[in-house]
């Protein structure tokens, strides 16, 4: 009997779990699932968080300083990497135009939506957060009751986590600098940063600093570190292979505790909680599809004419449709280069040195969906972030994109670091877990398509491209 493969054991564990959901709300076992089931999923979030920090470290450290010598980057490594920046931004624009637009996480119910932010501010006042919009419920005596409900706090500790936030904020609201922001993202102790997933900017900047540093000392120094920082990089791209091995178990748990825990005994919630999962689905799914066949089509023949709008994914089929099986642009890029230099003509020195970044900086899909997540999840817990707010997620979301590995569902464990950047609760992915792996078929086949459109605009630039309108099934063989 053959093997059966991972997404369809998560699959598996994702029915099983909303099944276990359904029936433990029609019997009256929300407490037992939350109590004996929920921890394991708690237990599968420490693991992410755990393995989150460190992997956007060296992988930042390890994708910085293995394009080369400073002087091979020369004009076409600064073109590579701008053209790379500029689509990530334009990806997490998108994405962030989309969610405010559709708002889908203010499609869940009005009290379903009252119970998630009263249970937000709880956590914020329990791990010393501030209340982002500066609204809270906690003060409402009208919420007090179902605040008990949620959290059994008594009245007195309920009043005390309410005013804890505006205790930090009077002590925050000082005489602060208009660079203070920029202030911030640079450290000045390295170690303590490492301690504190809240300044995971000022890791992603110690990791750019420190990789750009590498490449302006002599190559008989760099290169011990290089491969100490590859090798570790690979211990940590293997603990998350290893846990995602148990993912389904944990999908099952996840699932099971997160609907028991918002939806309680009424089954009506659940009901509720799909709703705005299929919605917030529909909105992620919209930006990946535009980016596919509406922005890269269009920054292609603004810089490219010669290649056709059906020519380019007919030489690209290959490569999307294993990305899309995979969801792993590492996996795809042996694919992804032949494609790019049979069927697209681009010559190998242009591809060997700019799809290998693409497939560690360019997570154009997996940006578009962290960018829709974070304001999805806030919209549900009844959290309005400010343009300043949403600001911060463009700018940690495209910098955590360069450390993204490029692996299936690592973008999972990035979404904790831009959650983490704007005082969100990281266990808040349990949320859209169940569908993440369905989307995660579709980043990769936007992160192929981006890096296959990059490179075409760079060989183009460079005079080292030769495309002929031809069947790509004529020289591609996929076992080459």
């Amino acid at each position: 009997m053959k093997k059966l493969a991972l997404h369809w054991k998560i699959l598996i564990g994702m029915v099983l779990g909303i099944i276990w959901a359904l029936l433990s709300s029609s019997l009256g076992w929300s407490e037992f699932t939350i109590n004996w089931i929920d921890p394991f999923g708690t237990i599968f979030i420490n693991l992410l968080k755990l393995i989150a920090v460190p992997l956007v470290l060296f992988s930042i450290i390890g994708g910085v300083a293995n394009i080369g010598d400073p002087a091979s980057l020369g004009r076409m490594g600064g073109k590579t990497l701008g053209i790379y920046l500029i689509t990530t931004v334009l990806a997490i624009s998108l994405g962030l135009g989309l969610v405010n637009l559709v708002k889908p996480g203010k499609l869940i119910d009005e009290q379903s939506r009252i119970d998630n932010r009263i249970s937000y501010e709880i956590w914020a006042a329990a791990e010393g957060h501030e209340i982002k919009d500066g609204i809270n419920y906690l003060q409402n005596p009208d919420f007090f009751e179902r605040a008990q409900e949620i959290s059994k706090l008594s009245k007195s500790e309920l009043k005390e986590a309410s005013f804890t936030d505006k205790i930090e904020k009077a002590k925050t609201q000082k005489s602060i600098s208009p660079l203070q922001p920029l202030v911030d993202i640079v450290p000045d102790n390295f170690f303590y940063s490492l301690s504190n997933n809240g300044l995971m900017l000022q890791i992603i900047f110690f990791a750019l600093f420190f990789g750009v540093c590498l490449l302006f000392i002599p190559d008989e120094k760099s290169e011990p570190v290089l491969v100490l920082v590859d090798g570790i990089n690979e211990v940590f791209l293997k603990m998350v292979d290893l846990v995602m091995q148990a993912a389904p178990f944990f999908v099952f748990t996840l699932l099971a505790g997160v609907v028991s825990k918002m939806a309680g005994n009424d089954i009506g919630k659940v009901v509720e909680i799909f709703k705005g999962l299929s919605w917030y689905s529909l909105t992620v799914l919209l930006g990946l599809l535009l980016m596919i066949f509406v922005v890269y089509p269009s920054v292609l023949k603004m810089f490219v004419k010669k290649i056709p709008y059906l020519g380019f994914f007919k030489a690209m089929g290959p490569a999307q449709t294993l990305a899309f099986s995979t969801s792993s642009s590492a996996a795809t890029l042996p694919v992804t280069m032949e494609c790019v230099e049979q069927n697209l003509g681009v010559d190998k020195k242009i591809s060997s040195f700019v799809l290998p970044i693409g497939a560690t900086v360019n997570m154009d899909g997996t940006s578009l969906y962290q960018a829709v997540a974070v304001i999805f999840l806030a919209q549900m817990h009844m959290i309005d972030l400010s343009i300043g707010q949403q600001l911060t997620v463009v700018i940690t979301t495209t910098l955590a994109s360069i450390g993204s590995a490029a692996v299936p569902s690592a973008g999972l464990v990035m979404l904790i670091v831009v959650l983490d950047s704007v005082g969100l609760n990281p266990a808040w992915i349990a949320i859209i877990f169940p569908v993440d792996r369905i989307l995660d078929m579709f980043r990769t086949v936007v992160n192929v398509t981006g890096d296959a459109t990059v490179c075409s605009i760079i060989a183009n630039s460079e005079n080292m491209i030769n495309y002929n309108d031809h069947d790509p099934t004529e020289t591609f063989d996929l076992d080459s």
